[in-house]
Protein backbone atom coordinates (compact mmCIF):
# COMPACT_ATOMS: atom_id res chain seq x y z
CA UNK A 1 0.00 0.00 0.00
CA UNK A 2 1.19 3.51 -0.75
CA UNK A 3 0.54 6.79 1.07
CA UNK A 4 1.87 10.34 0.96
CA UNK A 5 2.78 12.77 3.73
CA UNK A 6 3.13 12.46 7.49
CA UNK A 7 -0.57 12.59 8.37
CA UNK A 8 -1.74 9.60 10.47
CA UNK A 9 1.84 8.34 10.55
CA UNK A 10 1.41 6.15 13.63
CA UNK A 11 -1.99 4.84 12.59
CA UNK A 12 -0.70 3.75 9.21
CA UNK A 13 2.16 1.80 10.75
CA UNK A 14 -0.07 0.23 13.41
CA UNK A 15 -2.63 -0.84 10.79
CA UNK A 16 0.16 -2.23 8.63
CA UNK A 17 1.53 -4.24 11.57
CA UNK A 18 -1.87 -5.70 12.44
CA UNK A 19 -2.93 -6.47 8.88
CA UNK A 20 0.53 -7.74 7.82
CA UNK A 21 0.34 -5.52 4.75
CA UNK A 22 3.52 -3.75 3.73
CA UNK A 23 3.37 -0.07 2.91
CA UNK A 24 5.38 2.79 1.52
CA UNK A 25 4.98 6.39 2.71
CA UNK A 26 6.23 8.99 0.23
CA UNK A 27 6.89 12.73 0.37
CA UNK A 28 7.24 12.97 4.14
CA UNK A 29 7.54 16.76 4.61
CA UNK A 30 9.33 16.87 1.26
CA UNK A 31 8.59 20.58 0.82
CA UNK A 32 9.62 21.66 4.33
CA UNK A 33 12.84 23.48 5.10
CA UNK A 34 13.66 20.49 7.28
CA UNK A 35 12.32 17.55 5.24
CA UNK A 36 11.81 13.97 6.31
CA UNK A 37 10.97 12.12 9.49
CA UNK A 38 11.21 13.91 12.80
CA UNK A 39 13.25 12.40 15.61
CA UNK A 40 10.14 11.32 17.53
CA UNK A 41 8.77 9.53 14.46
CA UNK A 42 12.06 7.71 13.93
CA UNK A 43 11.95 6.73 17.61
CA UNK A 44 8.45 5.36 17.10
CA UNK A 45 9.63 3.24 14.16
CA UNK A 46 12.41 1.82 16.32
CA UNK A 47 9.85 0.91 18.99
CA UNK A 48 7.80 -1.02 16.42
CA UNK A 49 10.95 -2.86 15.41
CA UNK A 50 11.49 -3.88 19.04
CA UNK A 51 8.02 -5.37 19.55
CA UNK A 52 8.11 -7.31 16.27
CA UNK A 53 10.36 -9.97 14.75
CA UNK A 54 11.50 -9.89 11.15
CA UNK A 55 10.24 -6.40 10.35
CA UNK A 56 11.93 -4.80 7.35
CA UNK A 57 12.33 -1.01 7.47
CA UNK A 58 13.95 1.13 4.79
CA UNK A 59 14.34 4.91 4.93
CA UNK A 60 15.96 6.97 2.19
CA UNK A 61 18.81 9.40 2.88
CA UNK A 62 16.55 12.46 3.21
CA UNK A 63 14.02 10.65 5.38
CA UNK A 64 11.19 11.54 3.02
CA UNK A 65 10.41 7.94 2.00
CA UNK A 66 9.68 5.07 4.40
CA UNK A 67 9.17 1.45 3.38
CA UNK A 68 7.67 -0.77 6.08
CA UNK A 69 7.18 -4.52 5.82
CA UNK A 70 5.82 -5.80 9.15
CA UNK A 71 7.09 -8.96 10.74
CA UNK A 72 5.64 -11.12 13.51
CA UNK A 73 4.09 -9.09 16.33
CA UNK A 74 5.92 -10.68 19.24
CA UNK A 75 5.68 -8.59 22.42
CA UNK A 76 8.00 -9.77 25.18
CA UNK A 77 10.18 -7.53 27.37
CA UNK A 78 11.03 -4.20 25.77
CA UNK A 79 12.83 -1.10 27.01
CA UNK A 80 12.66 2.06 24.93
CA UNK A 81 13.98 5.60 25.28
CA UNK A 82 11.20 7.75 23.84
CA UNK A 83 12.21 10.96 22.12
CA UNK A 84 11.35 13.93 24.36
CA UNK A 85 9.78 15.88 21.49
CA UNK A 86 6.62 13.88 22.28
CA UNK A 87 5.44 12.36 25.51
CA UNK A 88 5.34 8.68 26.39
CA UNK A 89 1.60 8.81 25.69
CA UNK A 90 2.37 9.21 21.98
CA UNK A 91 4.13 5.85 21.98
CA UNK A 92 1.86 4.17 24.52
CA UNK A 93 -1.26 4.83 22.44
CA UNK A 94 0.16 2.63 19.68
CA UNK A 95 1.26 -0.12 22.07
CA UNK A 96 -2.25 -0.25 23.53
CA UNK A 97 -3.54 -1.08 20.06
CA UNK A 98 -0.87 -3.66 19.29
CA UNK A 99 -0.12 -5.42 22.59
CA UNK A 100 -3.22 -7.68 22.81
CA UNK A 101 -2.36 -9.25 19.45
CA UNK A 102 1.22 -10.23 20.16
CA UNK A 103 2.64 -13.73 20.58
CA UNK A 104 3.56 -13.27 24.23
CA UNK A 105 2.69 -10.88 27.06
CA UNK A 106 4.20 -7.43 26.49
CA UNK A 107 6.23 -5.86 29.25
CA UNK A 108 7.39 -2.46 28.03
CA UNK A 109 9.42 0.09 29.99
CA UNK A 110 9.13 3.48 28.29
CA UNK A 111 11.40 6.36 29.33
CA UNK A 112 10.93 10.04 28.56
CA UNK A 113 8.24 12.67 29.15
CA UNK A 114 5.20 11.43 31.08
CA UNK A 115 3.18 14.66 30.83
CA UNK A 116 3.14 17.39 28.20
CA UNK A 117 0.54 19.79 26.72
CA UNK A 118 0.40 17.92 23.37
CA UNK A 119 -0.28 14.22 23.96
CA UNK A 120 -2.53 12.30 26.36
CA UNK A 121 -0.64 11.78 29.59
CA UNK A 122 0.02 8.34 31.01
CA UNK A 123 -2.33 9.28 33.87
CA UNK A 124 -5.22 9.88 31.45
CA UNK A 125 -4.52 6.69 29.49
CA UNK A 126 -4.34 4.69 32.72
CA UNK A 127 -7.83 5.67 33.86
CA UNK A 128 -9.58 5.72 30.48
CA UNK A 129 -7.85 3.23 28.17
CA UNK A 130 -7.48 0.36 30.64
CA UNK A 131 -11.22 0.20 31.51
CA UNK A 132 -12.06 0.42 27.82
CA UNK A 133 -9.76 -2.47 27.00
CA UNK A 134 -11.41 -4.56 29.72
CA UNK A 135 -14.76 -4.12 27.99
CA UNK A 136 -13.26 -5.92 25.01
CA UNK A 137 -12.10 -8.87 27.08
CA UNK A 138 -8.52 -7.76 27.70
CA UNK A 139 -8.24 -8.03 31.45
CA UNK A 140 -6.48 -9.85 34.23
CA UNK A 141 -3.56 -9.09 36.49
CA UNK A 142 -1.24 -8.60 33.52
CA UNK A 143 -2.94 -5.43 32.28
CA UNK A 144 -1.36 -2.38 33.89
CA UNK A 145 0.06 1.09 33.32
CA UNK A 146 2.34 2.16 36.16
CA UNK A 147 4.25 5.43 36.53
CA UNK A 148 7.65 4.58 38.00
CA UNK A 149 9.15 8.05 37.58
CA UNK A 150 7.57 11.35 36.66
CA UNK A 151 9.07 13.36 33.79
CA UNK A 152 7.89 16.75 32.56
CA UNK A 153 8.91 18.71 29.46
CA UNK A 154 11.41 19.49 28.10
CA UNK A 155 14.03 17.13 29.58
CA UNK A 156 11.79 14.24 30.65
CA UNK A 157 13.38 11.68 32.92
CA UNK A 158 10.12 9.78 33.44
CA UNK A 159 9.63 6.04 33.34
CA UNK A 160 6.45 4.07 32.73
CA UNK A 161 5.79 0.33 32.90
CA UNK A 162 3.11 -1.09 30.60
CA UNK A 163 2.15 -4.75 30.70
CA UNK A 164 -0.58 -6.36 28.61
CA UNK A 165 -1.68 -9.99 28.14
CA UNK A 166 -2.47 -11.39 24.70
CA UNK A 167 -5.87 -12.52 23.47
CA UNK A 168 -7.01 -14.63 20.55
CA UNK A 169 -9.83 -12.22 19.69
CA UNK A 170 -11.87 -9.29 20.99
CA UNK A 171 -15.41 -9.29 22.32
CA UNK A 172 -17.95 -7.20 20.38
CA UNK A 173 -19.48 -4.39 22.43
CA UNK A 174 -22.10 -1.70 22.19
CA UNK A 175 -21.40 1.67 23.79
CA UNK A 176 -24.35 3.89 23.00
CA UNK A 177 -25.53 5.16 26.40
CA UNK A 178 -22.86 7.02 28.41
CA UNK A 179 -25.12 7.35 31.48
CA UNK A 180 -25.07 9.81 34.35
CA UNK A 181 -21.86 10.82 36.11
CA UNK A 182 -21.40 9.02 39.43
CA UNK A 183 -17.93 10.13 40.50
CA UNK A 184 -14.89 12.18 39.53
CA UNK A 185 -11.28 11.18 40.11
CA UNK A 186 -8.07 12.99 39.27
CA UNK A 187 -4.33 13.38 39.69
CA UNK A 188 -2.58 16.66 40.44
CA UNK A 189 1.14 16.78 39.69
CA UNK A 190 3.17 19.36 41.59
CA UNK A 191 5.48 19.48 44.58
CA UNK A 192 4.42 22.90 45.82
CA UNK A 193 1.12 23.86 44.20
CA UNK A 194 -0.89 20.63 44.14
CA UNK A 195 -3.25 21.65 46.94
CA UNK A 196 -4.01 25.00 45.32
CA UNK A 197 -4.76 23.29 42.01
CA UNK A 198 -7.02 20.71 43.67
CA UNK A 199 -8.95 23.28 45.71
CA UNK A 200 -9.65 25.46 42.67
CA UNK A 201 -10.85 22.48 40.62
CA UNK A 202 -13.10 21.30 43.43
CA UNK A 203 -14.57 24.79 43.82
CA UNK A 204 -16.29 24.23 40.46
CA UNK A 205 -16.89 20.47 40.47
CA UNK A 206 -18.39 20.36 44.00
CA UNK A 207 -21.40 22.26 42.69
CA UNK A 208 -22.38 19.25 40.56
CA UNK A 209 -21.36 16.07 42.38
CA UNK A 210 -20.11 15.21 45.90
CA UNK A 211 -18.05 12.10 45.12
CA UNK A 212 -14.75 13.72 44.11
CA UNK A 213 -11.24 12.59 44.95
CA UNK A 214 -8.13 14.13 43.40
CA UNK A 215 -4.87 12.41 44.23
CA UNK A 216 -1.78 14.58 44.64
CA UNK A 217 1.43 13.18 43.15
CA UNK A 218 4.45 14.26 45.19
CA UNK A 219 7.32 12.35 43.59
CA UNK A 220 10.64 13.74 44.80
CA UNK A 221 14.29 13.57 43.87
CA UNK A 222 15.23 11.33 40.96
CA UNK A 223 11.63 10.12 40.70
CA UNK A 224 10.38 13.63 39.88
CA UNK A 225 12.22 13.85 36.57
CA UNK A 226 14.69 16.29 35.04
CA UNK A 227 12.36 19.27 34.53
CA UNK A 228 9.97 21.15 36.77
CA UNK A 229 6.30 21.33 35.86
CA UNK A 230 2.78 20.71 37.02
CA UNK A 231 -0.46 19.31 35.68
CA UNK A 232 -3.95 18.10 36.45
CA UNK A 233 -5.87 15.13 35.05
CA UNK A 234 -9.59 14.72 35.75
CA UNK A 235 -11.81 11.78 34.82
CA UNK A 236 -15.57 11.47 35.26
CA UNK A 237 -17.00 7.95 35.48
CA UNK A 238 -20.62 7.22 34.56
CA UNK A 239 -22.98 4.59 35.91
CA UNK A 240 -22.55 2.67 32.65
CA UNK A 241 -18.77 2.50 32.92
CA UNK A 242 -17.93 5.29 30.48
CA UNK A 243 -14.92 7.46 31.30
CA UNK A 244 -14.74 11.11 30.22
CA UNK A 245 -11.36 12.74 30.65
CA UNK A 246 -9.76 16.17 30.55
CA UNK A 247 -6.31 17.41 31.48
CA UNK A 248 -4.13 20.49 31.48
CA UNK A 249 -0.32 20.43 31.58
CA UNK A 250 2.14 23.24 32.10
CA UNK A 251 4.35 24.42 29.25
CA UNK A 252 8.15 24.30 29.55
CA UNK A 253 9.72 27.13 31.52
CA UNK A 254 10.01 30.27 29.41
CA UNK A 255 7.27 29.22 26.99
CA UNK A 256 3.68 30.42 27.02
CA UNK A 257 1.99 32.81 29.41
CA UNK A 258 2.33 32.27 33.16
CA UNK A 259 -0.77 30.75 34.78
CA UNK A 260 -1.77 30.82 38.44
CA UNK A 261 -2.44 27.40 40.02
CA UNK A 262 -6.00 28.51 40.80
CA UNK A 263 -6.68 29.35 37.15
CA UNK A 264 -5.02 26.11 36.15
CA UNK A 265 -7.35 24.00 38.26
CA UNK A 266 -10.47 25.89 37.22
CA UNK A 267 -9.58 25.59 33.52
CA UNK A 268 -9.22 21.83 33.80
CA UNK A 269 -12.52 21.52 35.66
CA UNK A 270 -14.29 23.51 32.93
CA UNK A 271 -12.75 21.29 30.26
CA UNK A 272 -14.11 18.22 32.05
CA UNK A 273 -17.59 19.74 32.23
CA UNK A 274 -17.39 20.42 28.51
CA UNK A 275 -16.44 16.79 27.92
CA UNK A 276 -19.40 15.64 29.98
CA UNK A 277 -21.66 17.94 27.98
CA UNK A 278 -20.51 16.44 24.72
CA UNK A 279 -20.35 12.90 26.20
CA UNK A 280 -17.35 12.14 24.03
CA UNK A 281 -14.23 10.50 25.41
CA UNK A 282 -11.38 12.55 24.04
CA UNK A 283 -8.80 10.00 25.04
CA UNK A 284 -7.80 7.10 22.85
CA UNK A 285 -10.51 5.50 20.67
CA UNK A 286 -9.05 2.33 19.26
CA UNK A 287 -8.93 1.49 15.62
CA UNK A 288 -9.08 -2.28 16.09
CA UNK A 289 -12.00 -2.06 18.44
CA UNK A 290 -13.88 -0.07 15.80
CA UNK A 291 -16.12 1.79 18.20
CA UNK A 292 -15.51 5.50 17.59
CA UNK A 293 -12.98 7.19 15.37
CA UNK A 294 -12.49 10.94 15.42
CA UNK A 295 -10.83 11.47 12.06
CA UNK A 296 -12.36 10.70 8.68
CA UNK A 297 -8.90 10.08 7.26
CA UNK A 298 -8.34 7.41 9.87
CA UNK A 299 -11.66 5.81 8.88
CA UNK A 300 -10.43 5.66 5.31
CA UNK A 301 -7.26 3.93 6.44
CA UNK A 302 -9.30 1.33 8.35
CA UNK A 303 -11.29 0.75 5.18
CA UNK A 304 -8.10 0.38 3.11
CA UNK A 305 -6.38 -2.06 5.47
CA UNK A 306 -9.33 -4.09 6.81
CA UNK A 307 -12.18 -3.39 4.35
CA UNK A 308 -14.35 -2.12 7.21
CA UNK A 309 -16.98 0.53 6.50
CA UNK A 310 -18.62 2.61 9.19
CA UNK A 311 -22.22 3.75 9.09
CA UNK A 312 -22.59 7.22 10.58
CA UNK A 313 -25.97 8.47 11.72
CA UNK A 314 -26.96 11.60 13.59
CA UNK A 315 -28.55 10.60 16.87
CA UNK A 316 -31.95 12.04 17.65
CA UNK A 317 -32.36 12.72 21.38
CA UNK A 318 -35.25 10.96 23.06
CA UNK A 319 -37.83 12.67 25.21
CA UNK A 320 -36.18 11.65 28.47
CA UNK A 321 -32.59 12.08 27.28
CA UNK A 322 -30.41 14.58 29.06
CA UNK A 323 -29.40 17.69 27.24
CA UNK A 324 -25.95 17.75 25.72
CA UNK A 325 -23.94 18.27 22.59
CA UNK A 326 -24.99 16.85 19.24
CA UNK A 327 -23.97 13.23 18.83
CA UNK A 328 -23.54 10.70 16.06
CA UNK A 329 -23.94 6.93 16.18
CA UNK A 330 -21.18 4.99 14.44
CA UNK A 331 -21.69 1.30 13.71
CA UNK A 332 -19.75 -1.32 11.81
CA UNK A 333 -19.33 -5.05 11.43
CA UNK A 334 -15.82 -5.94 12.53
CA UNK A 335 -13.31 -7.77 10.39
CA UNK A 336 -13.30 -10.81 12.69
CA UNK A 337 -9.61 -10.17 13.37
CA UNK A 338 -7.89 -13.07 15.11
CA UNK A 339 -4.51 -13.08 16.79
CA UNK A 340 -2.48 -15.40 14.59
CA UNK A 341 0.70 -14.67 16.58
CA UNK A 342 -0.58 -16.08 19.87
CA UNK A 343 1.01 -19.35 20.93
CA UNK A 344 -1.46 -22.26 20.77
CA UNK A 345 -1.63 -24.15 24.06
Amino acid sequence: MEFEGCSCFRQRLVLSTLSRKREKILNIRSKDDNPGLRDFEASFVRLLDKVTNGTRIEINQTGTVLFYQPGLLYGGSVEHECNVQRSIGYYLEALLMLAPFGKTLLRAVLKGVTNDPTDPSVDLLKVTAIPLMKKFGIDGAGLEIKVLKRGMTPAGGGEVLFTCPVRRSMKPVQLTEPGKIKRIRGTAISLQMANRIVDSARSILNKFIPDIYIYTDHMKGASSGKSAGFGLTLVAETVNGTFLGAEVMSTPQGQGDPVLPEDFGRNCAKLLLEEVYRSLNRSIIWLVYTILVQRIEFLRHIRDFFQIMFKIEQQKPGEDEQKGGEKVLMTCVGAGYSNISKTIK
